[in-house]
């Protein structure tokens, strides 16, 4: 190893920036690409997969790489845009290799891959893949049975070959930092195989939020091959009206089927939002609004804005309603802005500072007056009434945005940029 160069990790590398020389952000490193060799030899490290600001993948060579250290990589500033595309004789160190199950080439027992480590190779920018850490038995990083020790690559065998049930531990592990959004573009540039190893492995509430992100043709596919109990846990953890968009482009018995197993509570909401057009009020709302009751104060008003659940859009005003207090609700009575909670006493009453000259909209109200109306007025949602003036839900603006754009519009920001063979 060259002097000064440690050794690193490949767990610690992901989501670090990228630096050109001159300071300026080229993006972040998602993955690693590694190239098995014959011969016993170590894989060979070609580069790294970064996600650039448009949040297209490119290929950054190993050999543009002049340090990897403090958190960050630094590149010769020379950068090729063309969109990352994996060759047949790649690996990607760690969507792959992490969580694989290999064996001791002294004892033949079977460990658990839970991070590899690279170094530089003296006199030269070539890299390598040099050792692994890794776990004794089958568990993976979340595992606390098992001894866990550093070998060689000599040392361990059958990295090589496709592995069927491969878990996903480690790799989710790497996820952690990253925001749903991040998590959905790893997903969508996995294999179909690995994809749904990792979302097996993520809990009900984070693969709900990345779900949720998702292109529509990869919810289907993970939603699909999740197991049914689970399918239906991991639906009532979404937002109805994203649960209701994934279970629209279901089939009927499946729609039906996955309904059955879900909460009843939960499922009346997304059957209330299916039974609505879909570019209409009726079929962009949430069901889950902050309503408070005529009785609350400002402080209640504003614990519930804090909830760290809440989108911007949703935790921007809250609905006062009369009792019940969850759509479809009592007679609806007004909206109090975020900014209006924020210049009054705790102790005043919501009641007595409700904005009634805010018309809500019916259910049937079609996405372009939806649009113009929440243009018009500079808001980011809007209630969505029934005849009898009881809340049924609010539109917000990120769902107005969501159908306004293209309807492959997450696979295109996904795989944005030219379409090379090889991509480098």
């Amino acid at each position: 190893m060259a002097a000064g160069v440690p050794r690193v990790f490949v767990s610690h590398l992901a989501g670090v920036p990228v630096f050109d020389p001159n300071g300026d952000q080229v993006g972040r490193v998602r993955d690693l690409v590694a190239m098995l060799r014959v011969g016993g030899k170590p894989p060979r490290l070609l580069g790294m997969v970064v996600e650039v600001v448009s949040r297209r993948r490119i290929f950054l060579p190993m050999t543009r790489v002049t340090g990897v250290e403090s958190g960050q990589v630094i590149t010769t500033g020379v950068v090729n845009m063309r969109r990352f595309e994996q060759r047949p004789t790649e690996r990607l160190v760690l969507g792959e290799f992490l969580d694989r199950r290999v064996r001791l080439v002294e004892t033949d027992e079977e460990v658990t891959v839970l991070d590899v480590a690279i170094q530089q190779l003296p006199a030269r920018r070539d890299w390598e893949i040099d050792k692994f850490f890794v776990r004794k038995g089958r568990g993976g990083a979340l595992r606390r049975k098992g001894e866990t020790l550093t070998v060689e690559w000599p040392a361990i065998s059958g990295l090589s070959l496709e592995q069927h049930g491969q878990g996903a531990e480690s790799l989710v592990a790497t996820f952690e930092r990253l925001r749903p959004t991040d998590v959905a573009n790893a997903l969508h540039h996995l294999t179909p195989k690995r994809r749904a190893e990792v979302a097996a492995a993520l809990d009900d509430d984070r693969l709900a939020d990345v779900l949720e992100e998702l292109p529509g043709d990869d919810q289907v596919e993970i939603i699909g091959k999740l197991e049914e109990n689970r399918a239906a846990d991991v639906l009532e953890a979404m937002d109805p009206d994203d649960a209701a968009d994934l279970l629209s482009e279901l089939p009927e018995a499946d729609k039906e089927r996955l309904l059955t197993l879900m909460r009843p509570g939960d499922a009346a909401d997304v059957r209330r939002l299916l039974s609505y057009e879909e570019r209409t009020a009726g079929g962009l709302m949430t069901t889950e609004p902050i309503i408070l009751r005529p009785d609350a104060t400002v402080a209640d008003a504003l614990a519930r804005v804090r909830q760290q659940d809440l989108s911007p859009a949703l935790a921007a005003q809250v609905y006062v309603c009369r009792s019940p207090d969850e759509t479809p609700t009592g007679k609806y009575l007004g909206t109090v802005h975020f900014q209006r909670l924020l210049r009054d006493p705790p102790f005043t009453l919501v009641s007595s500072l409700v904005d009634s000259d805010l018309v809500p909209l019916a259910p049937d109200t079609p996405l372009s007056e939806v649009t113009s109306y929440l243009a018009a007025y500079n808001l980011v949602s809007v209630p969505v009434v029934d005849e009898s003036m009881s809340l049924l839900g609010a539109v917000t603006v990120d769902d107005v945005l969501d159908h306004l754009l293209p309807e492959d519009w997450r696979e295109t920001d996904f795989d944005s940029g030219e379409a090379v063979g090889g991509g480098r």
